[in-house]
C-alpha cells in the first residue's frame, strides 16, 4: 500500500502566529477528505473556539465512510467537537487533558497514554504524537517490521558513528522496556504509600535515574505518573461502581475525600460527583439511542 498525503484546509486558513497574521493556500479544501483513508488532524492555536461547521462536517462525513480519524495535541478538541469521541476513551497533551475532560465529560480522557486508539479513532499526546499515530498506522498496514525499521531512519544523529546510535537505541527500548514491571507493580499499589525511593527499590536503581526514565518514557515523573493512576483508577471506580467518593479515596491511596476532590478537580477540570453524572448521563443518552 502506497501512501498519497494531501495537506487540506477549511476556506479562510490565518497563519496567526508573528510577525501577523497571513492567508495560507494548500493544495487541497476539504475535499481532499473525501477518498482519504486516513485524515489526522494536527495542533494548532485557538483549539478553544468551535470549530467551523464546514469542518465538522467534512469529519463526520469521513467518519461515515469508514476512514480512520487521528488527532494530535490540541487537534484533539477539533474532533472532539464533532461529537465522534463521545463514549470512547481519548488523550491529548498532558497540559490539557484536564480541559479536555471538563469540556468533553462524554469523553473518557485517558491522562497518561501517548496514543489511544478505540475503533478507527487514534488520538495522541506530546510533540512527537504525530509520529507515534503514523508509526502505529504504519504497524496495521505494513507489519512490525516496517514501523520498526521507519522508526529508527526517523532517528538523526548528529554524527556518523553508527554504533553508538545503535547502542542509544537499544539503550532506550531496553530503559523503556524495563519500566514496564514497575509500572505494573504500581497498579498494585494505589491504596498504599508509595514513596520515590520504594519505586527505585522495586526498579533496583536510583531515584535519579528512575525519575529520568520515567520522564522519558511516560512524560511525568515517578510521582506524578502515580498520582495520574491514581486518579484514573478513581475515575474507573465512579464510572463502573457505585461506591461512595470516602471509599474510592481509600481505595487509590488518598489520605481523604477532600484529598481526592482536590487531585481530581486539578487533572479532569471536574469534581468526582460531576464527573459520575456525566457519565451516567451519557450512558442512558447512549442507551436511548
Amino acid at each position: 500500500m502506497d501512501y498519497e498525503v494531501r495537506l487540506c484546509a477549511a476556506p479562510g486558513l490565518l497563519v496567526i502566529h508573528s510577525p501577523g497574521p497571513m492567508p495560507v493556500s494548500l493544495p487541497w479544501g476539504l475535499d481532499g477528505l473525501v477518498g482519504a483513508d486516513v485524515v489526522l488532524i494536527t495542533g494548532h492555536p485557538g483549539h478553544r473556539g468551535e470549530p467551523p461547521v464546514a469542518v465538522q462536517a467534512a469529519l463526520r462525513a469521513a467518519a461515515d465512510r469508514g476512514s480512520r480519524i487521528a488527532a494530535v495535541g490540541t487537534g484533539v478538541f477539533t474532533l472532539a467537537a464533532t461529537g465522534l469521541l463521545d463514549g470512547r476513551r481519548a488523550t491529548t497533551g498532558w497540559r490539557h487533558t484536564g480541559e479536555l475532560a471538563a469540556r468533553h465529560p462524554q469523553i473518557e480522557v485517558d491522562m497518561l497514554g501517548t496514543v489511544v486508539e478505540d475503533g478507527s479513532f487514534l488520538t495522541a499526546a506530546g510533540i512527537f504524537g504525530g509520529v507515534d499515530v503514523c508509526l502505529r498506522i504504519l504497524r496495521r498496514d505494513h507489519g512490525a517490521g516496517v514501523a520498526g525499521e521507519t522508526a529508527r531512519e526517523l532517528i538523526t544523529p548528529l554524527d556518523l558513528d553508527a554504533d553508538r546510535v545503535q547502542d542509544a537505541i537499544e539503550q532506550e527500548i531496553m530503559d523503556g522496556a524495563g519500566l514496564q514491571p514497575t509500572l505494573r507493580w504500581l497498579e498494585t499499589q494505589l491504596d498504599r504509600a508509595v514513596t520515590l525511593a520504594d519505586m527505585a527499590a522495586h526498579a533496583r536503581t536510583s531515584p535519579s535515574s528512575l525519575t529520568r526514565r520515567f520522564r522519558t518514557h511516560t512524560g511525568f515523573t515517578p510521582l506524578q505518573y502515580l498520582l495520574n493512576a491514581r486518579v484514573s483508577e478513581a475515575q474507573r471506580l465512579l464510572r463502573e461502581t457505585d461506591i461512595t467518593v470516602e471509599r474510592i479515596a481509600a481505595r487509590t491511596g488518598f489520605s481523604s475525600p477532600a484529598v481526592l476532590r482536590r487531585h481530581f478537580r486539578s487533572l479532569t477540570g471536574t469534581t468526582p460527583r460531576a464527573y459520575r453524572q456525566a457519565r451516567r448521563a451519557a450512558g442512558i443518552l447512549g442507551d436511548q439511542g
